[in-house]
């Protein structure tokens, strides 16, 4: 008798992914939180150094590899703390990293480094549907940032995400301009990165269903930008939002979208006449001037510029987060009817952000649409 074959069944097909998120605002319902265990001081390259005053690089530089001073580390992982059981009051899950001690040194066959901290998951993988993509930072002390992410990565792969790893960076001398000088206020613009290979960092791009916006930065290259272009295929369009700063990296406190229809820009930055004409029909939202910091050790410590006050997250589209210390974006985001959510992150900013930079949105409720004419 003759032995009937049953077809194969794939176990993907019946599997749902964890991972969905396709914009900046639909109902968010898990996300990743950064960890400050272990956090180093960045190792001293050109390509970090280029997005700080000389005198805080020549800090950086002596103090590199060093652990982060306790003090400054204890406030923020207060900080942190609350914003966690915030979301989880919220009904977000929250996840969080490995625990690693970025101080070990690792080595290529052409350079070597210490790590830095995996406090901003949003830097090193990009969400895009029910895909994750790891990034190919530009940073040699970020080379090996989502080893602290791979538990989470298998575990989401396990249960039918997809998951890509954008090709590795050599990170030779080649990437990098020599002798790269910070263009002055009416030169043109330039960037230490060349186009040796693709390198960009998942901060540099905001997502709007089938619309993503990219900043080209000191960390983000044009091979980067089309290597993404490539991957995503003619379902999605990449536009490029122009940007005045002078050592631009990353795009979250230069432009954000908030909601359908409205765009968060600093004025700073953003020549509003220059957008993109997908956005003519869009409700563009000028972010105020930003409170001061008073505090000198945190204004001496800070990775960021005083726009963070930008780096706020959507809960949804009308409750969004955002730094009790910055009362003006507060006032701002009321007016323009949204339903801020104060929460305290201020001490975070060494570290390299604020709730945006922080977090790594993995599944909102919604679906891959249009919001572009």
């Amino acid at each position: 008798m003759a032995t009937v074959q049953k077809p194969e069944v794939n176990a993907t097909e019946s599997l749902v992914s964890p991972v969905n998120s396709h914009n900046e605002w639909d109902p968010l319902e898990e996300i990743i939180v950064g960890r400050l265990d272990g956090a180093t001081i960045p190792s001293s390259h050109p390509v970090v150094a280029c997005n700080i005053p000389p005198w805080a690089a020549r800090l950086q530089g002596l103090a590199a590899g060093f652990k982060y001073p306790r003090a400054l580390i204890e406030r923020a992982q207060q900080e942190l703390d609350q914003f966690i059981v915030l979301l989880e009051t919220l009904g977000v899950t929250v996840t969080r990293p490995d625990p690693v001690d970025h101080a070990q040194r690792f080595s290529t066959p052409d350079w070597s480094s210490r790590g830095f901290c995996n406090t901003c998951p949003r830097d090193s993988m990009l969400v895009i549907g029910d895909e994750i993509i790891e990034t190919p930072m530009a940073w040699p002390c970020r080379y090996f940032e989502t080893h602290s992410y791979r538990a989470i990565l298998k575990d989401y792969f396990r249960r039918g995400a997809r998951w890509t790893a954008a090709p590795k960076p050599q990170l030779t001398d080649a990437l990098f301009e020599a002798d790269f000088r910070t263009p002055e206020a009416g030169e043109p613009m330039r960037y230490i990165l060349t186009e040796f290979e693709p390198v960009f960092d998942a901060a540099d791009f905001v997502r709007a269903g089938r619309d993503l916006f990219v900043t080209r930065s000191n960390v983000t290259n044009r091979m980067g930008i089309d290597w993404l272009r490539r991957h995503l295929g003619s379902g999605y369009r990449i536009h490029e939002i122009e940007s005045r700063c002078r050592t631009p990296m990353h795009i979250d406190t230069t432009f954000l979208v908030l909601a359908p229809g409205k765009v968060l820009v600093n004025p700073e930055y953003i020549d509003v006449d220059r957008l993109p004409d997908v956005l003519s029909s869009w409700d563009v939202l000028i972010a105020p001037e930003p409170d001061p910091i008073d505090e000198r050790l945190l204004k001496i410590t800070s990775m960021c510029g005083k726009w963070l006050s930008m780096n706020i997250l959507m809960v949804d589209e009308k409750r969004v987060i955002a730094e009790r210390h910055h009362t003006g974006m507060l006032r701002a985001l009321e007016k323009w009817g949204f339903e801020p959510i104060p929460c305290d992150l201020l001490h975070y900013a060494p570290f390299g952000g604020s709730f945006h930079c922080a977090t790594l949105d993995v599944r909102r409720r919604g679906t891959l649409e249009s919001y572009v004419d």
